[in-house]
Order: structure tokens, then sequence, then C-alpha cells
């Protein structure tokens, strides 16, 4: 008999394409939407449920248990810093963290060689989504920084004196084009990560090892339409 399998996924673009790719290894989909006001999907003939979440609760669900299995971007399991364990980069989503300035500051902060000194922006203040990412990305800089956490549209922040720069994930980097930021530094490329609960992963593993298996198989021969 098969061990029960919760399976959390997020909300947005992330989980339509999380959808596809389970579909394309034969876990059961069948009006699976999570887009829906619908939270949980059972599915008992295949002993398996999804939960549908916010992309930054995932990694809380599957560190304490909620769920065994999580789908969300390497930039949420970087900031949330749960305890789980990063299984497969599924190769979808792909983003960047960089950090961004005001296009009329770079002629005052470049070096005499080229390129943009971050550096001489040290003890000022960045505005983020992400304080734990940028906190630890200027501090192995050596960089003492104030970190203002905000929820949304920080791309303002530089605009009316919040900030000197701000920490974002960035795609086409239209957005920030679009409110007169360039990005001057790349911290590190994101995409999505299948992530397992520590006990889940022992005491299931039979289970947990042949989703990776197929997973893995699957994105080899080009993933989802997303890869």
């Amino acid at each position: 008999m098969l061990d029960k399998m919760t399976i959390a996924l997020p909300k947005g673009k992330l989980g339509e394409t999380a959808v596809e790719l389970i579909g394309r290894i034969g876990l059961p989909t069948s009006g699976l939407k999570t887009d829906s006001r619908t939270l949980m999907f059972d599915y008992p003939e295949a002993n398996l449920r999804y939960i549908i979440c916010r992309p930054t609760d995932i990694p809380t669900y599957v560190e304490y248990g909620a769920a065994d299995l999580g789908i969300v971007g390497k930039d949420t399991i970087v900031e949330a810093k749960a305890d789980v364990f990063e299984l497969v980069d599924l190769k979808f989503g792909k983003c960047r963290f960089v950090v961004a300035v005001p296009e009329n500051m770079l002629a005052s902060y470049v070096k005499e060689n080229g390129g943009f000194d971050l550096s001489r922006l040290n003890n000022n203040r960045v505005a983020t989504k992400f304080p734990r990412v940028a906190e630890d990305f200027f501090a192995g800089l050596g960089m003492q920084m104030e970190v203002i956490k905000l929820h949304g549209n920080i791309e303002l922040a530089p605009r009316v004196g919040l900030a000197e720069m701000i920490v974002d994930i960035v795609s086409t980097g239209k957005t920030l084009r679009e409110n007169g930021l360039v990005a001057v530094e790349d911290i590190f490329e994101a995409t999505a990560r299948l992530i397992a609960n520590r006990v889940s992963y022992r005491m299931k593993n039979d289970r947990l090892t042949d989703i990776v298996a197929r997973l893995r198989q699957v994105i080899d021969n080009g993933g989802t339409s997303d890869a």
C-alpha cells in the first residue's frame, strides 16, 4: 500500500507550471487548479493530496510536516531558511536576485576602470521584500546596510528617498526600467525547486525517491513548457 502523500503547490503562474510538470510524471491532476478558492485536492485512489498555499508559506508547511513535499522558488527557500531538504532543481520559474539603483546614480559610483562600485554605498539603506537575502549578501561583502522590509512596490522606495537601492527578484527587468532603476549587481539565480520534509524523506523514502527519479527524467527530456 502506498504511503499517504501531501504535496504543497504554490498559487499563481509557478503553480500552473508545477501542475503541468507533476501531470507529466503520472501523478493525478484532474480538476487540480492552483487559482481556485479550493485549497485542498484529494486523490484517494493514489493516496495523494495537494494543498494550495502562498509561495512564501510553502517552506513552513513542509518544514513542520503538514506537507511531505513542496514546490517553490529558490528565492523563497533562501529567504525562509527553513529546515527542509532541497531535492530537485525543476528548471522553471527562472529569475535572479539583483541589487538595483536609480539610473541617475550610476555616474556617481562608477569605478575608475569601469563597473559599478557597490562599496561606495556602504552605510546606506536598502529596501527589499527579502531582508534575509539582503542582509546575508551585504554582510558577505563586509557592508553595513540598513535593510528596510517592504511588502510590495519596492521600486518606489529609491524614488521617494526611503532607500538608496533595492534588492529584488527580476525576470525580464521591465519593471526596473519602467521605474528608472538599473541592476548593478547579481546576487544569485533562482528557479523552482522540489523540497521535502526531513522526516518524510526518511519514513516515505521509497515513494519520494520514485517521484524524484521521474521528475529528473522529465526534466532531462525538456521539463515543462516554461523550462
